[in-house]
This record gives structure tokens, C-alpha cells and sequence, in this order.
């Protein structure tokens, strides 16, 4: 049997696709539900204006590639000293959670100093 790659949503939960066109029909309909979470946080540093994005998603690819369990979610930061920052998670609810971890880190690096406005 051909292991799933592909992955759409019923609510939180993931479900495998084995049809590529349904597959790319749903990620394109359904863009917005694919957001875990997506924060931009903004300060400023040495009178720099600075944004920060914390951005989560549901990935609907298997970026575990079949080897164990699907990891079909990442959480990425863009701008400020942690841009690039990724991780990657298995389920909704680790997703949400892995998303405040970065939102925390990086609104804690914002406010060092009372860089925050």
C-alpha cells in the first residue's frame, strides 16, 4: 500500500489525501483555515523600526516523508534575530502550543531593554 504524503483538515485534524488534484483543490479553498497562528510583533531597536512574524501553518505535506509519524505543521519567524527560526509538529495542538513558545521568545526579546512601543 502507498503511504499517504498528502493531507487536508476536518476541523483540527488531519486526514490523508491519496488524490493530488483533490488535494491541491482543498489547500487552495481552504487557505485561511490552514493558520495556526500568525502574530506580527513590532519595536524598535537602536530607534529602528523592527516587525517580527510568528507565523504557524498547516503544512497538508508529510515533511517526515513517510519515515514515522507525519509532521504536517511548522511554526516560522521572520525578521529580527531569530528569522529562520522553524519547527515543525505533528498535531493542531502541538502546533498552538509551539506557536506561543515562539511568540513568547520573541515578545520577550522585544521588550529587553523596553525595545517594545
Amino acid at each position: 500500500m502507498i503511504e499517504p504524503h498528502l493531507y487536508t483538515l476536518i476541523g483540527k485534524l488531519p486526514v490523508p489525501c491519496l488524490d493530488l488534484l483533490n488535494w491541491a483543490a482543498w489547500m487552495e479553498r481552504n487557505h485561511r483555515n490552514r493558520h495556526v497562528g500568525d502574530d506580527v510583533l513590532s519595536g524598535s531597536v537602536d530607534d529602528q523600526r523592527i516587525e517580527i512574524r510568528v507565523s504557524t501553518v498547516f503544512l497538508g505535506l508529510d515533511h517526515r516523508f513517510g519515515d514515522g509519524t507525519p509532521l504536517l505543521f511548522e511554526t516560522m519567524v521572520f525578521g529580527g534575530p531569530n528569522a529562520g527560526d522553524t519547527r515543525r509538529y505533528e498535531t493542531w495542538d502541538e502546533a498552538e502550543t509551539g506557536h506561543a513558545e515562539f511568540l513568547a521568545r520573541e515578545r520577550a526579546w522585544l521588550h529587553e531593554g523596553e525595545r517594545i512601543r
